[in-house]
């Protein structure tokens, strides 16, 4: 014990000396290194272990020479070989049993490229360059940006990055942990062993950095992290661009650089495309349920047989963009993706990033546009994820009245911190910029504005003004928006907000909130509670349908028949109508017929187009098998037609978010629960007259008023027998009368069919 204390001391206080003390049975070595600093390295606890390990210049009794120093606890000999003279090598000696080796090299005065020969004791050996011979990646410059929030490339730094540092190819790791005691990178590359691959701290950033040689595609890893507490956890890596299929929570090494892109119509598309005044009509889809292939026990569809399966049929049936539901990666299926832990990593469960860009390029080639779902509001405690990610309330806030949701069991991001703004704003670039998507919408909206979104007094936290709104949020997201719609003026941002909150298509320098859509949540509880009703009580909600005229352009609204409400008892859509069964077809034709002429942007989620009638599951494909089926095939055929009449009359998306595009014909026929309009568009000739009758009653003799004079044919009726109505059409073009009707001069008589949509078109002046 004597002799040991001693041998402490003395290597202690010999720091600037080359020490050598030999017992029986250990050998000791010291050079500038003292034993605490190596019991440090052994221990994984040295805060920067580059200023330890690798090659460093130094003095010997007076004379320039270098000393190399390596950690590597399997090797039982290592060799150091000059990069430029393989010929030129140097044994090691080992110094701590333990497996710390050094060697000091008399001959050499200045810093050289080397390599480390190493060998274990199972007789295998590699040949590697030294992770601990390479400076830091990660700048001075990209530093100061992340910790003011604003390096927008910041996926490019931390993560795992695929790189080339002074001619040698690996994976630059880079990690945010400002509270962790040590951070490593372990994986099979290092037998999962957190003292091999131990990272440095970048000085007070708070940013973890180290640089491995030789590092392949889809390497495994997890970075381990010793908390403050000295606890060891290991956790997913934040910026991970791909990770293993669940349950394994780990992440694998992704370039995702290497994909070459064959887009360029669609942006030069885009770039002479005014996105307010295009057709819009979204097909929501989630991935993992639109088709499965039930021969091979119910497997996924991957990203490359959803290209060639989803893309032609959206294409076919008319609809312009394909929103997807979250596929950030996240553990568990029946969360729809809504609770995220990847949010650099499209799922593994239908393949790898490549071939989820190979998805989107297709959808390009075919004209289509992609919008993805993104979760910036929240995100689950799993301790694989960002909870609590180096022991501390990091990305979350630490006090749960300000940073957990009670009611979906999930935490809030601290969008006061800048590094988490940074976090979330480059995430949404990154799927802009290296996925080309064309369009964010950002879920739960109202959660993020509101301090006290679904809890109670006494569960919440003001803010300094006392109030309930979330002023970190708002300037996130209007710090967030103004970046994106600045570099990409062609980019939709859409906002899923639930309240009346004020300006959120208003420009964030207008001082709104920046969004370029904004789900209209009111219409669509409006729409569905009415068309719910039997007729004989609709009479009495007839406003229900006429309310969104009060505020139609106080944002840039998206009409949304969604996911959200296929499920949990809510019914499917066919099965919300009331009637038989041929009054719930005709009611759901009637029903899309007006959602597709009213002014807005539109959005159907999945099966609804074909009347899927049973509600939607996330474990089973729609059924599809229902096409064998009259019914639903000519409820297939009429939304097809729907979506391409909407494609081909501009009257239906030109003026979407201006008065002039919409005028009520009669809105306050509620006795026959009748609903009539016009839709403009740039001309007079593209002036459409809608009508929509929500009652079983037929009128052979109906008259309406009509904007103009002329001869108006009627170019859909959803009762044509096609869609499986009972046939009341107007095959014959009807010429005006001057017979005064609804306060205009003009009108045409027609046979109006019992549950229909007529639409009308002046073909003859």
């Amino acid at each position: 014990m004597v002799f040991i204390l001693a041998l402490f001391l003395i290597m202690v206080y010999n720091k600037d000396k080359v020490l050598f003390l030999k017992r029986r049975d250990v050998l000791f070595m010291l050079t500038t290194l003292n034993m605490l600093e190596m019991q440090l390295i052994i221990t994984a606890s040295h805060g920067d272990p580059h200023t330890v390990l690798g090659m460093h210049e130094m003095t010997i009794d007076g004379k320039a020479c270098v000393v190399v120093r390596a950690f590597v606890p399997q090797a039982k000999s290592i060799t150091v070989i000059d990069d430029k003279k393989p010929d030129k090598t140097f044994k090691m000696e080992k110094i701590h049993m333990d497996g710390f080796f050094e060697c000091v090299i008399k001959s050499r005065k200045k810093w050289f490229k080397y390599q480390l020969e190493i060998e274990d004791y199972e007789g295998h050996s590699w040949t590697t360059y030294d992770p601990y011979s390479f400076a830091p990646g990660i700048g001075e410059q990209d530093i100061y940006l992340f910790n003011q929030g604003t390096h927008y490339e910041i996926y490019n730094k931390l993560g795992a990055n695929p790189t080339v540092i002074d001619g040698v190819k690996g994976v630059l790791f880079g990690v945010w942990a400002p509270n962790a005691k040590r951070v490593s990178v372990i994986g099979e590359f290092n037998n999962w062993d957190g003292r091999r691959n131990a990272m440095r701290l970048l000085g007070s950033s708070g940013i973890w950095e180290i640089f491995i040689p030789g590092l392949q595609n889809c390497d495994k890893y997890k970075f381990e992290i010793k908390t403050a507490s000295g606890e060891l956890i290991q956790k997913s890596d934040p910026y991970g661009k791909f990770a293993e299929l669940r349950p394994s929570t780990t992440s694998l090494v992704y370039d995702i650089n290497n994909y070459k892109w064959k887009d360029s119509k669609w942006y030069k598309h885009l770039d002479n495309t005014d996105k307010y005044n295009s057709p819009m009509n979204i097909y929501e889809v989630h991935l993992g349920s639109w088709k499965r292939v039930e021969s091979e026990e119910n497997r996924f569809l991957s990203y490359l047989e959803l290209a060639n399966e989803l893309i032609p049929y959206v294409k076919e049936m008319g609809y312009t963009h394909i929103e997807i539901l979250p596929i950030e990666e996240h553990p568990f299926d029946g969360s729809w993706g809504y609770q995220v832990t990847g949010y650099y990593a499209p799922t593994s469960r239908y393949g790898n990033p490549d071939e989820f860009m190979t998805f989107v390029d297709k959808c390009h080639q075919a004209g289509i546009g992609v919008i993805l779902d993104w979760v910036p509001a929240h995100f689950p405690k799993d301790a694989h994820g960002l909870a609590k990610f180096d022991g501390t309330a990091l990305y979350e806030h630490q006090d749960p009245k300000q940073g957990e949701h009670p009611e979906w069991g999930t935490l809030i991001f601290n969008y006061g911190r800048n590094e988490v703004k940074n976090f979330l704003i480059a995430n949404a670039l990154y799927w802009i910029e290296k996925f080309h998507i064309d369009g964010l919408r950002v879920d739960a909206v109202a959660s993020m504005l509101y301090l006290d979104y679904c809890k109670n007094e006494g569960e919440w936290v003001p803010n300094k003004y006392g109030g309930r709104e979330n002023l970190d949020a708002v300037e996130f997201m209007k710090h967030m928006n103004s970046v994106i719609t600045g570099k990409h003026p062609n980019v939709h941002m859409i906002a899923e907000e639930s309240t009346s909150w004020p300006g959120v298509t208003t420009p964030a320098q207008e001082d709104g909130l920046g969004f370029t859509l904004k789900w209209n949540m009111g219409w669509m509880n409006d729409f569905l509670e009415y068309v719910e009703l039997d007729p004989i009580y609709k009479k009495y909600h007839h406003y229900n349908m006429t309310f969104a005229s009060t505020y139609a352009y106080s944002e840039k609204f998206l009409l949304v028949l969604s996911h959200d409400e296929v499920v949990h008892g809510k019914k499917s859509m066919l099965d919300k109508m009331p009637g038989d069964l041929w009054q719930k077809f005709a009611n759901l034709r009637v029903a899309y017929g007006f959602a597709m002429a009213h002014p807005g942007k539109k959005l159907l989620f999945m099966g609804g187009e074909f009347g899927q009638f049973i509600e939607w599951n996330e474990k089973r494909p729609l059924d599809w098998f229902l096409l064998e089926y009259d019914h639903h095939q000519n409820t297939l055929d009429f939304v097809k037609e729907l979506n391409h009449l909407y494609l081909d009359n501009n009257a239906l998306w030109e003026k979407d978010f201006e008065g002039f595009g919409f005028e009520w014909i009669d809105a306050d026929d509620k006795d026959r629960s009748i609903y009539s309009f016009i839709r403009r568009g740039e001309t007079k000739e593209d002036t459409l007259v809608v009508i929509c009758n929500f009652t079983p009653n037929a009128d052979e003799e109906f008259r309406v008023a009509v904007p103009f004079e002329g001869t108006w044919k009627e170019i859909l009726n959803s009762d044509d027998t096609r869609f499986g109505g009972s046939g009341v059409v107007n095959n014959t073009p009807a010429k005006s009368e001057k017979i005064e009707c609804n306060h205009r001069e003009n009108s045409i008589g027609l046979r109006l069919a019992p549950l229909s949509v007529t639409i009308l078109k002046c073909v003859e002046d």
